[in-house]
């Protein structure tokens, strides 16, 4: 019966490991150097399911879910202005967003600037040399949604 319970406990901690998806910084900066085609074809080997594609106006973009839904990312690639290219990694979890916040302060990122994006979220700029990674917070009052956003 003690085998049992722990075996079973153990398959509860290793599934919700693997249904939660978690990027690191440098598989997100990775993203970035992809082709479109190489990003989707990474996204299908993830299990990641296929969310949107937006294209028009000098903009290819092309987003997923994680497989349970709780995570989503989005490479996004601009004709005109290339440096806005960039991977957007959204997720709901306050302690992940401390954890990305902590190794972008211990890996050399600085603020820079803080403001709203156009749908009123706060955001935050992090520069380390010519790297700049920006983190979108919740609306006031609300406890979720997470963004990262890793510029190429």
């Amino acid at each position: 019966m003690r085998k049992t319970l722990g075996l079973i406990l153990f398959s509860v901690v290793l599934s919700i490991q693997i249904s939660a998806q978690t990027f690191t910084l440098e598989q997100l900066k990775g993203f970035n150097k992809l082709t479109m085609d190489e990003f989707k074809k990474e996204m299908k080997q993830l299990k990641f399911k296929f969310y949107d594609r937006t294209e028009g106006l000098g903009l290819l973009a092309i987003e997923y879910d994680s497989p349970d839904y709780t995570s989503k990312i989005g490479k996004f690639e601009y004709t005109e202005e290339k440096s806005q290219d960039s991977i957007e990694f959204t997720f709901k979890d306050k302690k992940e967003y401390d954890q990305y916040l902590k190794l972008m302060l211990a890996g050399g990122y600085k603020e820079t600037e803080k403001g709203k994006i156009i749908t009123k979220e706060p955001y935050v700029d992090y520069y380390k040399n010519k790297e700049h990674i920006r983190v979108i917070l919740p609306k006031a009052g609300q406890s979720t949604p997470y963004t990262i956003i890793v510029f190429k």
